[in-house]
């Protein structure tokens, strides 16, 4: 039986900024001075928060905690691509798109010590709370777009999951009710080519996981989420396309050089070499060899940059530890149900009896 082609189609992939620190100039977003600091700095900065974030947990004065390493320019470079009148709706690994838009590093220290405090957000922010549930976050961003189309207002919705959240039923439907109803929406995933243990290879027989954008009728688009200006570039028009009513399927080309969280030992799982070679793909690294080389940094001014991300560090860590100690963790059973059912109060006197005796 002869057939004919339904459909055709072909996913773009963007890179402005190369391994070795060489730049598109046809690509270049042309940020100024200030902005291209901002990037680095915040960068930097989520960097080390993870590093300190990581020895707190393993010395027992933090929860389980899910670093960024690795990722920080797919996450940087995309929030700074959104306005003041913008949403953004995070999973559970943001902390550098949170810092992009000026939530204070103790903050996210909260969070990971289990205080509710971490999650506040003002309605001024226009920022969701972490979600944990793998991919449920879509949802969210999707009806927040979807608002944003049905009040015209001209504001978009951007939306982080990873490669794992791909495999959910919810992303697609998300981005499905997207493209019925012209949410604002940027769906980013960043494909850090592992979902906890499972390789990318064994989630997907798809060439692309933005190609899944197309069941869904939305632009589906790649870029090197190891480069902070083409994650910005891209994002930016994303999100410009969003605010007319055309969502877009963002895939972010990363890699977790870290743990899953701390409760993971990505040793089982990866190899060596596979973490050496990415290793040299590192975001930071090749962001700093571009801003050296156009005289935007120095030896003296990384220095500077550093040693205020350490006080910054050792300030908010300090203020985390002593609002922690004000806490009363039995107020955790108080926030389920108007009333405690038997086996809550079951486990509140089992909490006291262990909790007195410390």
């Amino acid at each position: 039986m002869p057939r004919d082609h339904a459909i055709e189609f072909t996913i773009d992939y963007v890179q402005v900024l190369a391994s070795d620190g060489s730049i598109d100039t046809d690509l270049d977003p042309d940020l100024d001075e200030d902005r291209l600091l901002a990037m680095y700095r915040t960068m930097k900065l989520s960097r080390r928060l993870d590093e300190r974030a990581i020895a707190l947990q393993r010395r027992g004065q933090l929860g389980t905690y899910a670093p960024a390493i690795g990722q920080e320019a797919a996450q940087v470079g995309s929030a700074m691509a959104l306005t003041d009148a913008d949403w953004m709706v995070t999973s559970f690994r943001e902390q550098p798109a949170y810092l992009s838009r000026n939530t204070p590093p103790h903050m996210l220290l909260w969070y990971a010590m289990g205080m509710e405090e971490g999650a506040a957000v003002s309605p001024d922010d226009r920022m969701m709370a972490p979600s944990v549930p793998v991919g449920s976050q879509a949802l969210h961003a999707a009806g927040l777009g979807w608002a944003q189309e049905i009040a015209k207002e001209d504001a978009a919705t951007l939306c982080y999951f990873g490669d794992g959240a791909t495999s959910e039923g919810d992303v697609y439907e998300a981005c499905n009710l997207g493209g019925v109803f012209r949410s604002h929406t940027v769906f980013l995933c960043q494909n850090n080519q592992y979902a906890i243990s499972v390789p990318r290879t064994h989630q997907t027989r798809a060439e692309t996981l933005a190609q899944k954008a197309i069941a869904a009728g939305i632009e589906g688009i790649q870029v090197d989420g190891n480069d902070v200006l083409g994650t910005y570039a891209v994002v930016n028009d994303a999100l410009e396309s969003a605010r007319n009513g055309d969502p877009v399927f963002v895939e972010a080309i990363t890699y977790r050089r870290s743990v899953h969280t701390t409760a993971d030992d990505p040793t089982v799982y990866r190899k060596e070499t596979e973490e050496e070679e990415w290793a040299t793909r590192d975001p930071i690294v090749r962001f700093e060899t571009y801003l050296r080389e156009r005289d935007i940094l120095d030896d003296e001014r990384i220095e500077t940059i550093e040693e205020t991300i350490e006080a910054d560090l050792a300030e908010a860590i300090e203020r985390a530890q002593e609002e922690e100690k004000s806490v009363d963790s039995e107020d955790m059973f108080e926030y389920t149900f108007s009333s405690l059912t038997p086996e809550l109060e079951r486990q509140r006197e089992a909490f006291r009896g262990e909790y007195d005796g410390h």
